[in-house]
């Protein structure tokens, strides 16, 4: 049976959701209830030098007001705190706290622990093919959220 494109669509997706999904579970279970994905990206985002709402809302793709709306749970929750800028007393930056980065590293460990069970239900070389050719079709490049088209664009399409 020939699949279409809109099918390996949403097969791909559907693996993301289910690793997703079930990292998100396990971290409740381990404490941490309130952590969303987009919580993860914005963190991750954070930890990498978006120090202030424009910049996190460009790195996400999401509005100024968005990143703020994200920043302010981030920060009632604890996971990220707004600390004086030593160049400007008068700038505020975000920063990833250790709390943040604890939930950072479970996450980590949960994804490592999802692969492993893939890995036992498909097998070991049939996990790393799969990944070799998503590796070969996604290319070299990390996904980026702030940057539309950036799959067409490294491959010298138009975008």
């Amino acid at each position: 049976m020939s699949r279409s494109g809109a099918d390996l669509a949403l097969l791909l997706l559907g693996g993301f959701r289910s690793l997703v999904d079930e990292a998100t579970g396990e971290l409740a279970l381990r404490g941490y209830p309130d952590v969303r994905p987009v919580h993860d990206f914005a963190m991750r985002a954070i930890a990498a030098g978006a120090d202030n709402a424009s910049e996190l809302g460009r790195r996400l793709s999401v509005s100024k007001q968005a990143a703020a709306k994200t920043i302010a749970v981030l920060q009632e929750r604890g996971y990220v705190a707004r600390d004086t800028d030593p160049l400007d007393a008068r700038r505020k930056r975000l920063q990833v706290t250790a709390l943040g980065f604890d939930v950072l590293r479970q996450g980590e460990e949960i994804f490592d622990e999802l692969r492993g069970r893939w890995e036992r239900q498909i097998g070991s070389a049939e996990l790393e093919s799969l990944e070799a050719h998503l590796a070969a079709l996604v290319g070299a490049s990390p996904v980026r959220f702030d940057t539309p088209g950036w799959m067409t664009r490294d491959l010298g399409e138009p975008a």
